[in-house]
C-alpha cells in the first residue's frame, strides 16, 4: 500500500488496527493504524481518528509513540504512520510476569512524565491502561492512542454524558459520565500502578456494571494485602491516586512524580507522605533558576549564575526538599519557557526566579517563588544592599524559601547552609567566574577558570573550593586529552588534596580524588573509597555518580556502572554531558542499539553537542553503520577541535575501508604532537582499525608508560576487540588489571 509493505498484524481495538510495516522510500520499519473498516463511514470515528494523530504528533516527548505523519487509502481509509518500538505491551508483561516494585515505580514515573507534557498542552488522554503503554527493550515507557483524547479547547466530539474509555480503568467521574480533567489520567495512571504491584485490578466483577459500582462507591483493597513487600509510602501514594474525590487526588502529574522519586531515593516514608498529604499535597521540590542579569553594562552573568548555584548548593542541604540539579535548570536559560513547562520537565512543583541590577557597589536582587501549578507567586522579595552584603541575602532567600514551604530544618542544616565561603568579597567574585567558564567544559572555558581560580587564591590561600575547582578543572582536562597525563593529573592530585586539608567536607574533591586514583594511579581501592566518601557527603552530587560509574566500567563491573550514570541522569535529566556519558557507558557495555538510542535523544537536545556526536559515531561503527558513523564524527570535527575526536573520525575512516584518507589525517595527527597531545591510546585504536597490530602495541606500550587516563578501558573497548587474541593484549591487560 502506497510505499509501505505490510508485514504482521500487530493487534487492535475499538478504535482501530495496528501493522508492522516496511517504509520502502526510508527503509525503516514502522507501526501503522488503521481505522476499522465498519467505521469508514461514521463521520464522527474519522473525525476522532484525525483528532488522534493531530493531538500525538503535537506532543514531542520520549515517552510518548512518535507519530509520523496521517494518510489515506484510494478508498478513503484513513491511517496514521507510527514508530514501530521493540518491546511489549505493558498490558503483556503484567500477564506473563511479576513485575517487581522498582520496575513498577520507573514505569508509572515515565508514563506520568509523558501524560504531564500532554496536560500542559491542555490534552487528557482518557484512556490509561497497560495496553495503551509499551514498554521498550530498554526499558523506555511509550504512551500510545490517543484516539480518546479530548483537547480543553476542542470538545465538541464528545458530548457531556458519553462514555468513551475502558470501563477498569475509568475515574469516577469518568464513569458516571461527568465532565472530565487531567485527574482523570492520574486515576487511570493510580489503577494501572496498582495493577504492576497487585497483578490484578483494584476494580473487578463479571460486568461493566459491577466494575462501575465498585470504582463509584466501594474502597479497593490495599494493595499490601496482595504484595506485602512494598516500601513505605507506596501504598500511601497509590491511595492517594486513587482517591474518589477528584479535589483529594494528586492535582497534577509533577505532585505525583515527586512522591515517586522521593521514594525511590529513600528520602520518603509512608510517614512523610502521609503529612505531606494531610497538607493538600504540597511537595517539596524546587528548580533555582539562573538570576537574570539587568545591570545596564551587562556584566553580571557570572554572579547572576553563581547565586542561583550558591542556592541550590545550601537548599540541597535542607532534610526533605528536592532540588533541581544545577545543568537541568541552567537548561532554560534564554529560552524564555514558562514555569509550567520547567516544572514538568524538571519533576518539580515550585521554581525560584531572580534578577540582579549592579550599580557601583551596590546591588539590587529581587527573588520570587512560584507555583507550578498555578502560576501563583508565592513569596517575593527586593533587596536593596551594599555588594559586601551578599552572603546575608543568599541565607535570607534560602531561609524565606524553607518558611514558604514549611520545610523544617534538619540538624545538619541548622547551622550554616553553604559552604565555606571566602573571607574576601574579590576571592569570592573570582571564585564564580571560575564556575561560569568551567561549567561550558571546553578547552579554552576550562583554561580560564583556572585563571580565575588561581587569582582568588592569591588573594585568600586557604579557600578550599578555588582548589576544588583547580583539581576539577585538571582532571577534565586530562581525562578529554586536552593536555598531556604529566600536565594535568599531578596538578589536580595536589589542588584536591589541598582542598580537603582545608575542608574535607567538600565532595567534588573526594570525587576528583576518586578519578585520579583510577585514571593516574592506577588504584581501583583508593578510587572506590574516595568516590563511597564523596556519594556519603553529598548523595545527590550527579557529576560523583557519573565519574565514579567509569571507574566502575575499568574494572567490568558493567551492570553497576549503568546503575550509577542512569543515578546521575534521574538527578540531572536534562545535563548533555551526562546524558552523552549514558550512552558512552552502553556503549563500553557493548549495548549498542541501547547506546545508540540514548545518543540520538541526547542530540535531539541539542544538534551542536560534539561529545555526542563523536560518541554516536562509535556506536554507528560498531553497529556497523560505517556512512552513518563516519557522518556523525565528521560532524563532531566541525564542533569541536580535539585530537581525540580527529583519532575516532580516522579509526572510522579505516574500518570502513577509506584507508588513505585514514592514513592521511593520522598523519596530521602524529606531525602536530610538538605542538598538541595526542593520546596514544587514541593513536592505538587507529592502527588497529588499520590492521597494522605491531603500531597498535607500540602506542599502547607507550600509553602504559605515560599514564594515558584511557588506558585502564583497555579491555572495554570495543575498538582494540581485534588484538584481543595477540598475546601481547593479554600481557597488556594482566599489567593493567594487576593495578586496577
Amino acid at each position: 500500500m502506497s510505499h509501505y509493505r505490510i508485514l504482521e498484524r500487530l493487534g487492535g481495538g475499538g478504535m482501530g488496527e495496528v501493522y508492522k510495516c516496511e517504509d520502502l522510500r526510508l527503509k525503516r520499519i514502522v507501526a501503522l493504524k488503521f481505522l476499522p473498516e465498519r467505521l469508514t463511514r461514521d463521520q464522527l470515528a474519522k473525525e476522532r481518528f484525525m483528532l488522534e494523530a493531530q493531538t500525538a504528533s503535537s506532543l514531542d516527548h520520549r515517552n510518548i509513540c512518535t507519530i509520523h505523519e496521517i494518510d489515506e487509502t484510494e478508498d478513503g481509509q484513513l491511517f496514521i504512520v507510527m514508530a514501530c518500538y521493540d518491546g511489549e505491551t505493558l498490558k503483556s508483561r503484567i500477564e506473563h510476569r511479576r513485575v517487581t516494585v522498582d520496575e513498577a515505580i520507573d514505569i508509572a514515573m515515565q508514563v506520568a512524565e509523558g501524560l504531564g507534557q500532554a496536560h500542559h498542552r491542555g490534552i487528557v488522554h482518557r484512556d490509561v491502561k497497560p495496553a495503551n503503554i509499551m514498554v521498550t527493550s530498554d526499558g523506555t515507557a511509550k504512551i500510545v492512542d490517543f484516539g480518546l483524547a479530548k483537547l480543553d479547547r476542542q470538545s465538541t466530539l464528545t458530548m457531556q454524558g458519553t462514555l468513551l474509555g475502558t470501563v477498569a480503568y475509568m475515574s469516577p467521574e469518568q464513569a458516571r459520565g461527568y465532565a472530565i480533567d487531567q485527574t482523570t489520567d492520574i486515576w487511570s495512571l493510580g489503577v494501572v500502578l496498582y495493577e504492576m504491584l497487585a497483578g490484578q485490578r483494584p476494580f473487578r466483577s463479571d460486568f461493566d456494571q459491577g466494575v462501575v459500582y465498585g470504582i463509584v462507591h466501594e474502597e479497593p483493597q490495599p494493595v499490601s494485602a496482595v504484595r506485602p513487600d512494598l516500601p513505605p509510602g507506596l501504598e500511601t501514594i497509590v491511595a492517594k491516586a486513587l482517591a474518589k474525590r477528584s479535589a483529594d487526588r494528586y492535582q497534577s502529574m509533577a505532585e505525583l512524580i515527586v512522591d515517586l522519586r522521593m521514594l525511590r531515593s529513600g528520602t520518603a516514608t509512608g510517614q512523610t507522605l502521609t503529612t505531606t498529604i494531610s497538607r493538600g499535597g504540597v511537595p517539596r521540590s524546587i528548580a533555582v533558576m539562573p538570576f537574570l542579569d539587568l545591570s545596564a553594562e551587562k556584566d553580571q552573568e557570572y554572579f547572576c549564575d553563581g547565586m542561583a548555584e550558591e542556592l541550590i548548593s545550601a537548599l540541597s542541604k535542607i532534610v526533605g526538599l528536592n532540588v533541581a540539579a544545577r545543568t537541568s535548570a541552567f537548561a532554560f536559560k534564554g529560552k524564555g519557557q514558562d514555569v509550567q513547562t520547567i516544572g514538568q520537565q524538571l519533576r518539580v512543583t515550585h521554581v525560584l526566579e531572580g534578577s540582579v541590577r549592579k550599580a557601583g557597589d551596590r546591588l539590587r536582587i529581587t527573588a520570587q517563588l512560584i507555583a507550578v501549578r498555578d502560576g501563583y507567586q508565592l513569596w517575593s522579595e527586593r533587596y536593596d544592599r551594599q555588594m559586601t552584603d551578599v552572603f546575608a541575602i543568599q541565607d535570607d532567600i534560602a531561609r524565606s524559601i524553607t518558611q514558604t514551604l514549611k520545610v523544617k530544618l534538619g540538624d545538619q542544616t541548622t547551622g550554616q547552609l553553604f559552604n565555606r565561603r571566602a573571607d574576601n568579597l574579590e576571592a569570592y567574585h573570582l571564585y564564580l567566574k571560575g564556575q561560569f567558564f568551567w561549567n561550558q567544559r571546553h578547552k579554552g572555558g576550562l583554561r580560564r577558570a583556572l585563571e580565575c581560580y588561581h587569582q582568588a587564591i592569591a588573594i585568600e590561600p586557604t579557600y578550599a573550593l578555588a582548589y576544588a575547582g583547580i583539581a576539577s578543572s585538571y582532571v577534565t582536562l586530562g581525562a578529554f586529552t586536552y593536555l598531556s597525563p604529566d600536565e594535568a593529573f599531578p596538578r589536580a592530585k595536589a589542588a584536591a588534596e589541598r582542598a580537603l586539608e582545608i575542608d574535607e567536607g567538600l565532595a567534588d574533591a573526594h570525587t576528583a580524588l576518586g578519578t585520579l586514583a583510577l585514571l593516574y594511579d592506577r588504584n581501583w581501592q583508593k578510587a572506590r573509597q574516595a568516590h563511597a566518601r564523596a556519594l556519603e557527603l553529598d548523595p545527590e552530587y550527579s557529576t560523583g555518580h557519573s565519574w565514579y560509574s567509569w571507574c566502575l566500567i575499568a574494572v567490568g563491573r558493567v551492570d553497576d556502572a549503568i546503575a550509577e550514570q542512569k543515578k546521575a541522569l534521574s538527578i540531572d535529566p536534562l545535563s548533555l554531558m551526562i546524558n552523552t556519558l549514558v550512552g558512552a557507558v552502553l556503549y563500553h557495555a557493548r549495548r549498542y542499539e541501547e547506546a545508540r538510542d540514548q545518543l540520538v535523544r541526547t542530540i535531539e537536545m541539542d544538534p551542536n553537542f560534539g561529545t555526542a556526536r563523536s560518541y554516536l559515531g562509535l556506536i554507528y561503527e560498531a553497529l556497523g553503520e560505517h556512512e552513518q558513523a563516519i557522518a556523525q564524527l565528521e560532524r563532531a570535527r566541525e564542533l569541536m577541535d580535539l585530537p581525540m575526536v580527529l583519532a575516532n573520525l580516522a579509526h572510522a575512516y579505516a574500518v570502513s575501508g577509506r584507508q588513505r584518507e585514514a592514513r592521511a589525517l593520522l598523519a596530521e595527527l602524529e606531525a602536530a604532537t610538538t605542538s598538541r597531545f595526542l593520546s596514544p591510546f587514541f593513536a592505538a585504536a587507529v592502527y588497529a582499525g588499520l590492521g597494522q597490530a605491531d603500531r597498535a602495541f607500540e602506542y599502547l606500550d607507550t600509553a602504559v608508560a605515560i599514564r594515558d587516563a584511557w588506558i585502564p578501558f583497555l579491555r572495554q573497548d570495543p575498538r582494540l576487540d581485534v588484538l584481543h587474541e595477540d598475546p601481547r593484549f593479554s600481557d597488556l591487560a594482566m599489567q593493567m588489571e594487576a593495578g586496577v
